[in-house]
């Protein structure tokens, strides 16, 4: 019997190490009071945060032209940060107007204050519950943010991600927003066949398709809805010149806008058929370079 129950203990003790093996192993406790940012990852069972070094190089006085979507942020961001009720925001609109960077530059203005940011990709949103769990009861404030968050048409995931999000969202503890950031409004594409079969009622009321109702739910999560448009040439131009001059200045480079660099701005811009902020400053990077090189050349 003795022989029986040792065996029996043997193989036991076996298949709990197999079990173990693919178990999802608990990510490692980070020290937040030291930690400023860091990024959810997957890796084989384990989910974990990885701490992240996000530079300064992104002031909030940086982001020329997006006033309006910078002060309702910043109001909204600094009642989170006195815990006062504030709102998840979504904030959409046309690539390179700053929309990312609207958000992290957050972490610089207010990192000391006790703000924490947290970058989750949108294939790792469904640990968002698990992600909630481990920031309660933490004196830090935390952003949870999410870049580029969009489905293409036929993904169905996006009916799951919004069971998480409400779910997550709801019940967050007041130390946790969610900041995300996409192309699209709603966060899907939208199509003509959307509004196929629609149907008029008695009185005349109009009943939208449930796959239009479906698709705006989505982004019916955030509170805040932050709008970016597409740069006008004078608006494109001020920000080359805030760019050439951040990055001039360090490096004693003297300048002057005149009309020959407006049109090599604008030209750089329509070469690659973006009038935006991301444009302005690979196109000063670019300039000032080349400037500093053809001085130390001669």
């Amino acid at each position: 019997m003795s022989k029986l129950k040792d065996e029996f203990l043997r193989r036991a003790n076996q298949v709990l190490q197999q079990v173990e093996q693919i178990l999802p192993k608990r990510s490692e406790p980070v020290d937040w009071n030291t930690v400023f940012a860091a990024s959810w990852q997957r890796k084989g069972n384990s989910s974990f945060f990885r701490t992240i070094e996000l530079g300064a190089d992104i002031q909030l006085s940086d982001l020329l032209g997006v006033d309006t979507q910078r002060k309702q942020l910043l109001r909204n961001t600094q009642q989170f940060m006195r815990g006062y009720p504030a709102n998840h925001a979504l904030l959409w609109g046309a690539r390179g107007t700053g929309k990312s960077s609207l958000v992290r530059a957050l972490l610089s203005a207010y990192a000391e204050q006790g703000l924490r940011l947290i970058e989750v990709e949108r294939n790792e949103l469904a640990d968002l519950p698990m992600i909630v769990e481990s920031l309660v009861g933490l004196p830090q404030r935390f952003i949870v943010f999410c870049d580029d968050l969009s489905f293409d048409a036929g993904e169905g995931d996006y009916r799951i991600l919004k069971s998480v999000l409400d779910g997550s969202l709801e019940r967050a503890p007041d130390n946790v927003l969610l900041y995300a950031t996409s192309n699209r409004r709603h966060l899907l594409p939208e199509h003509h066949s959307d509004n196929e079969n629609w149907q008029r009622g008695a009185g005349g009321e109009l009943h939208p398709n449930e796959a239009v109702e479906d698709k705006i739910a989505l982004s019916d999560r955030f509170g805040l809805w932050l709008s970016f448009y597409p740069f006008s040439q004078e608006h494109y131009l001020d920000v080359v010149r805030h760019w050439i001059e951040h990055y001039a200045q360090p490096l004693k480079l003297q300048w002057q806008f005149s009309d020959e660099l407006a049109k090599a701005a604008i030209s750089w811009a329509q070469a690659r058929g973006n009038r935006n902020g991301r444009c302005a400053a690979q196109f000063a990077k670019q300039w000032v370079g080349l400037q500093l090189l053809t001085q130390q050349e001669q």
